[in-house]
């Protein structure tokens, strides 16, 4: 099984991602980011995110398939999917595997995003592309309303979130 956690940069995914494995039995983290940043080293056609590179969808899925057959359990998957094409490509190839996807969209509403996004000093590098990102995600929300269980974690703790998370399982 894959809890996949969905939402725009700055909704507590990895935070989320990580309480998460400690609830749930035989459960680790799968960042699918790793894989984007091994094929940049062999893809070097300029994209403006590593997920226009149709290999990052196709080896997402498929080392997440090798992973799960390796060691069972559950994988958390905090990855920002946005284009609602790639999304279906990635959940319908683990689909075709036989592998259940749940998918979960960590939503904030814009205020308090980006005061979450300005007071992040841990990756205060990645300020201004997340912030940059912000109507990217709204623009995306019906689609994931519609394809995903929206969490809202404006107002709820991470702890909080996990376990509406659970309950959606």
């Amino acid at each position: 099984m894959i809890v996949w956690l969905n939402g725009t940069f700055g909704a507590g995914k990895t935070t989320t991602a990580r309480l998460l494995v400690r609830e749930l039995p035989q459960a680790r983290i799968f960042d699918t980011e790793y894989v984007g940043f091994m094929l940049r080293h062999v893809l070097t056609e300029p994209v403006d995110n590593f997920q226009d590179n149709p290999p990052w969808r196709a080896l997402s899925v498929r080392t997440a398939v090798e992973v799960l057959n390796h060691v069972g359990g559950t994988l958390v998957i905090p990855q920002t999917v946005l284009t609602e094409s790639f999304a279906r490509e990635i959940f319908d190839g683990l689909a075709a595997e036989g592998v259940k996807v749940h998918h979960f969209v960590l939503h904030v509403d814009r205020e308090e995003l980006v005061r979450r996004i300005e007071s992040d000093h841990e990756e205060a590098g990645a300020k201004q592309w997340r912030l940059d990102h912000v109507t990217r995600y709204e623009q995306a929300l019906p689609w994931l309303r519609a394809a995903g269980t929206i969490v809202d974690t404006t107002r709820l703790t991470p702890a909080e979130a996990v376990g509406r998370i659970i309950g959606g399982l």
